[in-house]
């Protein structure tokens, strides 16, 4: 997107991220996901007091992770039906939702390759809401087909699956996932770009409303924004000091 005197473009995906989690009751957060972080816990941070606060959960470092057996707890936290939103990301993606996470050209013998999967593939299958996160949009990143299928989008008919692809977020747009047609639907696109953009810069076909929307710019949500800059720069910072200091301006962590 745009750059824009009011608000940063991290900012911006964290309001669009922030949107998809309306719904939500318990969000985790897996490694290296400031953008999602920073979302679920601003959420939280508008509804404390409330019973129906989101409950978030961050795998990265101590803070706000209530998980003392890593991995492990998580999925069986997962499994057991009690994480309804998670977060995935990919080297690449295709049109039916799969996602590589090992490396890109032909395996075994791969051109790149990348720190793998650990539970990707169980989380997309167990967790009905995985947002898909993926800042750069570039035919690169979305493919016609993925060179190596870490975790499948969708799965044929019989194999029991609650879990599956929800959303698509970028720097471009936001898209959807009809699981019915196993394809994306655009939703949205982000201030600043065309749909012709959009399309130019994405490798497999998708669906495209007769009106397109434009996603929500965080201008109208001032308090939103103050509290990114205050509250919530404090919160992630105690797991990701980097992003704080890019971002908020934040030195460390409090």
């Amino acid at each position: 997107m745009t750059d824009n005197p009011t608000y940063n473009p991290d900012e911006f995906l964290i309001c669009a991220v922030a949107r998809l989690l309306a719904d939500s009751r318990h969000v985790a957060i897996g490694m290296a996901s400031p953008v999602a972080g920073s979302a679920a816990l601003m959420l939280r941070e508008e509804a404390k007091g409330s019973p129906d606060a989101l409950r978030v959960s961050m795998i990265g470092g101590d803070a706000n992770n209530p998980f003392t057996d890593g991995g492990r707890e998580l999925f069986d936290c997962a499994g057991q039906g009690r994480i309804d939103t998670f977060f995935l990301g990919g080297v690449q993606i295709d049109g039916q939702a799969n996602i590589n996470l090992v490396g890109t050209g032909d395996y075994p013998n791969m051109d790149r390759r990348f720190p793998g999967t650990f539970g990707a593939a169980y989380m997309y299958f167990v967790i009905p809401r995985v947002i898909l996160f993926r800042p750069e949009h570039s035919k690169r990143v979305f493919v016609p087909k993925v060179d190596f299928i870490s975790a499948p989008g969708t799965s044929e008919e019989g194999v029991y699956r609650p879990g599956g692809p929800y959303a698509l977020v970028t720097e471009l747009c936001v898209m959807m996932f009809d699981k019915e047609k196993k394809r994306f639907r655009l939703a949205s696109v982000n201030p600043g770009h065309t749909i012709e953009e959009v399309q130019d810069n994405t490798g497999f076909d998708f669906d495209i409303p007769e009106a397109i929307k434009t996603t929500p710019e965080p201008e109208p949500e001032p308090e939103r924004l103050e509290l990114l800059r205050t509250n919530i720069s404090l919160e992630i910072a105690k797991t990701y000091p980097d992003f704080a200091k890019r971002v908020f301006g934040v030195e460390q962590a409090a």
